[in-house]
């Protein structure tokens, strides 16, 4: 951009180093009825830094980044933004401060019915700064300097999830904020996106001389970004130091966080049987086409009995599109699938059922029926299905409800009980019709480490315990490496390569390479 004044606050000075922090926030507390969410929080953004904000889910992250552009009030406590006092700004006033700084937010948050060009200069039409020729001529060329030239007109359903995040980057940047808010920007990305974007918002941050405050669940990209770390926990702002003195602090529930950063993922990977076993579900060939795109394009791939099978790869790369042939949601135009030793496309409708009853699946959100308490969320298969009367179903429920240590709260309701809990639950509620084979959907996708180590955990024992066959499609490289027998790449429509982790660790091959250490900290391990 030609220019670092704000567009959108033309008359506005920008904040310098020597005026102090951009940031400050003295003793803040923020209560919902009788939950304290943030119980004294002190914390201040030095001008110029990429500050990233770390803690378990639900720890008040994004409620501390709503009050730091006044998006809420707090009970008690002080912020300074841009040396003003939030708590005493009228309505115009405080609207002027938060264009001084652009939120970028988990969700795209883009606009359908709008190209590319329009939603990237919809701040300065909306806000009449620029006329809407001039508005879609800067955008257009912060849109070329991205890498989108060639997508301008499109619209946002034809975009790849990385090109709708560098969208919807391009238009928190357009009006020139100093700072950038950064709500959880990576999740759902894989590795090598989330480095793209890691890197695009770092390089951003450096050339237009802007201050960053990220909240961020992914360890590796934590460490890419941050000049400082500041640790959220129970309330209260618990540690706020470099990442390297974050890594070796000493503080329990720092090192429970980071914990995972200093492990070599190398050294941790499984170590495998080389017998083989029989095949619960093999791809042969499989292409699989949508109009003029190919998202399959001969898929070999196979999960056997007793095994963890991870499959990886890119986002939009058809992981989905691979289970859903698994199950015969989809039916391939070419090749073959074969579930339990039966070749999909030749099973009647109620044959695939009856297959499908012997599998279970765990998504990335726990997906319980709000309305249900535990108890009768867990028993609800079998009484959907007529497969067992209510006393019987919740007789079997609560054989799994003790298994899982959620005896407790059978009663209670999904909103009720913690994150982890509910997985707790969700997986009970698969294992209820005894499957065979079990499918987890990114299981740890928007976790923070510490509940991401807890599912991994998790599905191991539901593995050992009820002698499952797995398939699991993640994005943690860590946790994939621990856990899995064998794990497979899907990779341009193919399955890149399939093997044990170790094999795959070796790999020389620049594209496996790129993926898995994009997810590991340090550059110095590729």
């Amino acid at each position: 951009m030609t220019t670092k004044d704000n567009l959108l606050l033309p008359k506005i000075s920008r904040w310098s180093g020597e005026d102090g922090p951009i940031l400050r926030i003295k003793d803040l507390h923020r209560s919902f009825g009788e939950l304290e969410v943030l119980r004294g929080i002190d914390l201040e953004i030095p001008t110029g830094e990429f500050t990233v904000i770390l803690g378990r889910s639900g720890s008040g992250k994004t409620v501390l980044m709503k009050h730091m552009n006044g998006l809420m009030r707090a009970n008690r406590g002080e912020i300074e933004f841009f040396g003003k006092k939030i708590g005493d700004l009228d309505a115009v006033s405080l609207d002027d401060l938060r264009k001084r700084a652009g939120m970028l937010f988990q969700n795209y948050a883009l606009f359908d019915s709008m190209s590319v060009v329009e939603n990237v200069a919809f701040p300065l039409v909306e806000n009449n700064a620029l006329g809407k020729a001039e508005a879609e001529k800067l955008a257009a060329e912060l849109l070329e300097n991205l890498g989108l030239g060639e997508v301008l007109e499109e619209f946002p359903a034809a975009l790849s999830g990385g090109m709708k995040k560098r969208v919807s980057v391009a238009r928190t940047i357009i009006w020139n904020p100093e700072m950038l808010l950064l709500d959880d920007p990576t999740t759902g990305l894989d590795p090598v996106m989330t480095e793209f974007v890691d890197d695009m918002l770092r390089d951003i941050v450096r050339e237009n001389d802007l201050t960053a405050v990220m909240v961020s669940h992914n360890l590796a990209s934590i460490f890419r970004s941050a000049d400082s770390i500041a640790v959220l926990h129970d309330g209260k702002i618990i540690a706020h130091d470099t990442p390297d003195a974050i890594k070796r602090s000493k503080v329990p529930e720092v090192e429970a966080l980071v914990g995972k950063a200093s492990r070599s993922v190398i050294d941790e990977a499984r170590e495998v049987s080389e017998s083989a076993s029989e095949a619960m579900v093999t791809m042969n060939q499989v292409r699989k086409s949508f109009g003029e795109r190919d998202i399959l394009k001969g898929v070999d791939f196979t999960a056997r009995k007793g095994e963890i099978t991870v499959i990886i790869g890119g986002s939009g790369a058809g992981k989905s599109v691979m289970i859903k042939h698994m199950l015969g949601l989809m039916r391939a135009d070419a090749g073959e699938v074969m579930l339990f030793g039966q070749r999909v496309s030749e099973l009647s409708d109620q044959d695939l059922e009856k297959s499908r009853k012997r599998i279970g699946m765990l998504f990335q959100h726990s997906a319980l029926l709000d309305s249900l308490t535990i108890e009768d969320n867990v028993a609800f298969p079998l009484v959907e299905r007529r497969e067992a009367s209510r006393k019987d179903a919740l007789e079997r429920a609560h054989e799994l409800l003790d298994i899982w240590k959620l005896a407790d709260i059978a009663k209670r309701y999904p909103s009720e009980i913690s994150n982890g809990q509910q997985k707790r639950a969700a997986l009970a509620r698969a294992l209820i019709s005894k499957p065979e084979l079990m499918i987890y959907d990114e299981p740890t996708t928007g976790q923070d480490p510490v509940l991401s180590d807890y599912v991994e955990e998790m599905i191991l024992e539901a593995q050992e315990k009820f002698d499952l066959t797995s398939i699991v499609i993640s994005h943690d490289m860590a946790s994939t490496m621990r856990m899995a027998h064998q794990v497979a790449l899907l990779y341009q429509g193919q399955i890149l390569l399939q093997a044990d982790p170790a094999t795959f660790l070796e790999s020389e091959d620049e594209r496996i390479r790129e993926f898995v250490f994009a997810a590991v900290l340090g550059a110095d391990e590729r």
